[in-house]
């Protein structure tokens, strides 16, 4: 069986960690399959897909500071929008992940959470969610 999703997301700044694993525990629950795979994935070319620490959020807050050392926001990009940045930035983090779903749920660790990265807000995002099984 497969079930497909997509949620909505609103950032509300340029480098933006939204915590979405709620929602897609939602539609993994109601999705009819008990055991399988997610995909979580972006459909944009400036915002990333990640799991990382749900506990503290100074995790976000280096996060987004080591990726803007790594690539910083600067003037020498060809690419003519000014968001240059943010597509390494996306490509970098990735564009999708997958979770084990077991007994209707979302396999995830203690302290692990899915994560949108926005890299070019604020902007209205969509997510495309994949559940795959039985």
């Amino acid at each position: 069986m497969v079930n497909h999703q997509e949620i909505a997301i609103t950032t509300t700044s340029r480098s933006h960690w939204v915590d979405i694993t709620s929602q897609i525990e939602k539609l993994v629950s109601h999705s009819g399959i008990a055991n399988g795979l997610c995909t979580v994935f972006s459909v944009h070319t400036t915002a990333g897909i990640t799991i990382n620490e749900n506990a503290d959020p100074d995790v976000g807050k280096d996060f987004f500071k080591k990726l803007n050392l790594l690539v910083p926001v600067e003037l020498f990009y060809k690419h003519s929008e000014g968001n240059s940045d943010s597509h390494i930035k996306a490509s970098l983090m990735g564009f999708s992940v997958q979770v084990p779903v077991k007994n209707s749920s979302l396999v995830l660790g203690t302290w692990q959470s899915v994560y949108f990265c926005e890299f070019d807000g604020p902007r209205s995002r969509r997510v495309n969610i994949t559940i795959i099984g039985e």
